[in-house]
Parts: C-alpha cells; sequence; structure tokens
C-alpha cells in the first residue's frame, strides 16, 4: 500500500471514530443513551453478521468459543459504549473521546499485572505522560464527575477487551469477531436500557441520519477501514495512529457542538497523545526484528 493511501485511510477511519462523540451527544437529544447505542450496533451487528455468513467466513463450532464472543462483546461494546453514550451526558464529547483514549495506556498496565506481559521503558514512559495528561484535561484536578468517571471506565473495559483478544482471538476469524461482539454487545445493551433506564427513541428525519452514521459509517465502514488497515499493514505501527481519534472527537465536539477549547483540554490532550504514540511505536530497527 503507497503512503498516500494509507495516510488517507487512517485519517478517515480515526475521524469516523473521533465524530461518533459528537454526533452521539447530538443523538441523545432524541434517544435515551443505552437505546441509541444498542440499535446502533444491533444494526452494525445484524448487517456484518449477513455478510460474513454470504462471504461464508470460518464461524465458531463450539459453545466454548461462542462464549469468547459474547464476553468480549459485552466489555468491547456494552461495556465500553454504554459508558461512553452515558457520560455524554454530563461531560463534552471531546472530554469522553480523551479519556476513552488513554485505553492503550491501561493496556500496559493491565497487562503487567494480570498476564505479567513485559512492556519497553518507552512504553511505560508513555503510561505516565499520558496519566498525566488526564490529570490535566480535568483541569489540574480530580473533579470526579459521573461522566468522568464512566469515560475512564470505558477505557478500562477496553483495556480488558484488547487483552482478552490478544490471549483469545486467534480462535476467531477477524471479520466475524468484529462482527458478533458487536451483535452481542447491542442484545446485552437492549436488556441495560430496559432496565437501567426509561428507553425512548424520537423517530424523525435528523434521529434517524444519525442512527444510519452511527451503525454505517461509524462502526461498518470505520471497523472495515481499521481491520483492513491492520491486516495489510504492520499491526504495531499502525495503532499508533489512534491518537488521532481523540483529536477528532474534540474536533467535532467544537466544529458540531460549540464546546471549548480551553487550554487544559489541549494540552491534557496533546500529552495523552504523545503517551499513546509512546505505547505504540516502534523503530525501523525494532520493526525489522519482528516476524513477518
Amino acid at each position: 500500500m503507497n503512503k498516500f493511501l494509507f495516510g488517507f485511510l487512517v485519517v478517515v477511519t480515526t475521524a469516523l471514530m473521533g465524530s461518533s462523540f459528537a454526533i452521539g451527544k447530538i443523538g441523545l437529544e432524541y434517544s435515551s443513551p443505552l437505546l441509541l447505542v444498542a440499535l446502533r450496533f444491533s444494526i452494525a451487528g445484524i448487517i456484518m453478521a449477513i455478510i460474513v455468513k454470504i462471504l461464508k467466513k470460518p464461524h465458531p463450532k463450539t459453545f466454548g468459543e461462542w462464549k469468547w464472543l459474547v464476553l468480549i462483546g459485552s466489555l468491547q461494546t456494552a461495556a465500553v459504549m454504554g459508558c461512553i453514550f452515558i457520560a455524554l451526558r454530563t461531560i463534552t464529547s471531546g472530554e469522553t473521546s480523551i479519556l476513552t483514549f488513554t485505553n492503550p495506556l491501561l493496556v500496559v498496565v493491565i497487562g503487567t499485572l494480570v498476564l505479567r506481559i513485559h512492556y519497553r521503558l518507552q512504553q511505560w514512559l508513555g503510561v505516565i505522560c499520558g496519566l498525566f495528561g488526564v490529570f490535566i484535561t480535568m483541569g489540574g484536578h480530580l473533579d470526579l464527575k459521573v461522566g468522568t468517571v464512566l469515560g475512564f471506565l470505558s477505557a478500562v473495559a477496553w483495556a480488558c477487551a484488547t487483552l482478552i483478544v490478544k490471549v483469545h482471538g486467534y480462535r476467531f476469524d477477524t471479520w466475524v469477531m468484529t462482527a458478533y461482539q458487536m451483535l452481542f454487545g447491542g442484545l446485552i445493551l437492549f436488556v441495560a436500557s430496559f432496565l437501567l433506564e426509561e428507553p425512548f427513541f424520537e423517530v424523525n428525519a435528523l434521529s434517524l441520519v444519525i442512527l444510519g452514521w452511527l451503525a454505517i459509517a461509524a462502526s461498518i465502514v470505520q471497523f472495515s477501514i481499521w481491520f483492513y488497515l491492520l491486516q495489510t499493514g504492520n499491526p504495531e505501527r499502525t495503532s499508533a495512529f489512534l491518537f488521532l481519534a481523540p483529536f477528532f472527537g474534540t474536533l467535532t465536539g467544537w466544529l458540531l457542538l460549540d464546546e471549548k477549547l480551553s487550554f487544559s483540554l489541549i494540552v491534557g490532550g496533546l500529552l495523552i497523545c504523545l503517551g499513546i504514540f509512546l505505547v505504540n511505536w516502534r523503530s525501523k530497527r525494532e520493526l525489522g526484528k519482528l516476524p513477518t
């Protein structure tokens, strides 16, 4: 893949990731949070499940394999997205996206504590830099709003899901795993919606456009491009560009919602981006040592 195409696809997929925060916040004017995200991922999951079935992708054959997809879906889709959309009710889309995308930093911490994975000094410097960035983003003090806590919990759930995929993901075709974790997560969110909130969805032209954008563009298209990049390029190097997602999240919040770009938000966001970059980036010398 040439550099221009790679760069273009990276910008498209991370912009779609980031845009979902501001557009999702707009959608909360017409829907309860858990129901909105349940509809988003159920629609996306059903469409992708049909596609992988038509393409005859290898599906899990045992209950033991299916249970891992349910667990991944409960974390990656239900927990992560449920926390995000509830958080959007109390904090800005920019703050939510920055907190959520601290997940690569938490992967290092949780991976060390639970799986005894050894990480490089550069990655630990990235963790320290990123966590300091979170502190700065919050205005230099620990303001534990409900949305702040939920935004951080979304990152914890995402990090846990990442480590589970790291250990058990070899069992599944990438597209099958993506389809069914979204579908299972969406179904779990439906149950959570009816248990934890008073679900409502106001049907009008704008709410349907928002739902369509979240389900198609920000889920199916975004995931498809991202996994294509991971499969055709070097996964470690590609993942380094995740730091662009909170940038686009903050930018779309400013453009669409007129959210203020405070000095602490900008500085903290830049530190978190630097931290994520240090956690993921490998030198050309290191890349040359990776197995092909």
